[in-house]
């Protein structure tokens, strides 16, 4: 676990304030969800692409 703080620390710092801004906020979320047992609720990239790619295929009639 402190491997996991300390390099979110540091990458924090290097990166530009709209992006550790962007992931603290994202971290905050994933912290609440998990206090309130709704990570399942979640969407994942993996599933959210997915979908995505669905919707892009073309229709063949």
């Amino acid at each position: 676990m402190d491997m996991l703080v300390e390099r979110l620390d540091t990458k924090l710092r290097e990166w530009e304030p709209n992006i550790a801004a962007a992931v603290w906020e994202r971290i905050l979320e994933i912290i609440d969800l998990a206090d309130r047992d709704a990570l399942d609720m979640m969407r994942s990239r993996v599933v959210e692409q997915e979908v995505l790619d669905l919707l892009d295929e073309p229709i063949f009639q």
